[in-house]
């Protein structure tokens, strides 16, 4: 037997149960693993609350990193001792589990397994958004949503490493101090000041070409008002509440302005790309350039707790749980 933070029936934190939970042996293409280390994300909490429909019962969290402890038939790539890491696979809250050995990458020798664990979402996600949705280049000024969050923290520190000058917002004195640590050239505090405003001093009216919010419903109007004719609104996360239903015509309006909605699933479906993202991601940790920093730790028992604050905005940085 195994334990696993479980819900059946969505809803506030308190749903989240500890169970005792059966894991057999791996099937054709998978394998199991023992975690290290689980990754929480805001991601866990849009499942358990249902804004994220999921099919119930389910076993929360969608990242972890561990230890191959059986393989099963069909593959080649993994065995067992190997150091794994992973995240878009539903059920990490977990201390045992089967996974398919496709969605697993390797853990490089310099990363550590909370890392890597906290990491794999957040990183990846920085990766593929300012690489491909929209490729920002050395001299771009970038709006960045919730830059003192897990996202934000890395994005910061990459987005300055690529060039770009980073405009960061966030929600109090502390987090404005923790984005400039890690390389927001300007922080607006929006509990008190009006970031659109600010957005237009700091760029001397031209505004920005992206803006990537992961805030959602109290942030997207503002977003639309800060970039320039052409610009990219990269909407990737619902932190405040989903966006309500968007008139097209706001984007001719504010100058024929670009909209989109990625997911990372979209991103690393091809195994080739999972490869390649996490290996980008890997490798800008490994040169320094992008610090990743665990801010808080919880027992896999305390999951519901653990919700509890990352909801009340009272963490920063990275969260893991440890079975």
């Amino acid at each position: 037997m195994t334990k696993a933070v479980r819900f059946h029936k969505t809803g506030g934190p308190e749903v989240l149960q500890l169970e005792d939970v059966q894991v057999g042996e791996p099937g054709q293409g998978q394998v199991r693993i023992r975690h290290t280390a689980i990754g929480v994300n805001f991601i866990d909490t849009y499942q358990r609350s249902g804004l994220y429909p999921m099919q119930l019962p389910q076993t929360a969290g969608n990242e972890g990193a561990g230890v191959v402890e059986a393989v099963g038939p069909g593959v080649t790539t993994l065995k067992t001792g190997d150091r794994i890491a992973y995240t878009g696979v539903v059920g990490s809250y977990c201390t045992e589990r089967l996974v398919p050995a496709d969605r697993m990458v390797k853990i490089p020798e310099g990363i550590s397994d909370e890392q890597a664990a906290s990491m794999m979402l957040k990183g990846m996600t920085v990766q593929y958004l300012i690489h491909s949705t929209y490729p920002v280049k050395k001299g771009d000024t970038v709006l960045w949503h919730a830059a003192a969050g897990g996202v934000g923290t890395i994005a910061c520190q990459w987005l300055k490493a690529l060039g770009a000058t980073v405009i960061g917002t966030v929600g109090s004195a502390d987090k404005a101090k923790l984005a400039k640590a890690h390389g927001a050239d300007h922080v607006i505090d929006y509990s008190k000041e009006n970031f659109v405003e600010r957005v237009k001093e700091i760029t001397g009216g031209k505004k920005v070409p992206v803006v990537y919010d992961s805030v959602g419903k109290s942030t997207w109007e503002g977003s639309l008002d800060c970039l320039r004719p052409l610009g990219t609104w990269v909407l990737f996360g619902n932190a405040s509440g989903a966006v309500p239903p968007l008139n097209t015509q706001l984007l001719a309006q504010k100058g024929s302005l670009y909209m989109t909605r990625p997911t990372l699933v979209t991103y690393v479906a091809a195994r080739a790309d999972l490869e390649a993202r996490s290996k980008s991601l890997f490798d800008i940790v490994k040169s320094g350039k992008v610090k990743i920093e665990i801010s808080a730790r919880y027992k896999l028992a305390d999951a519901a707790k653990c919700h509890t604050d990352l909801e009340g905005r009272k963490t920063t940085g990275s969260v893991i749980l440890l079975p």
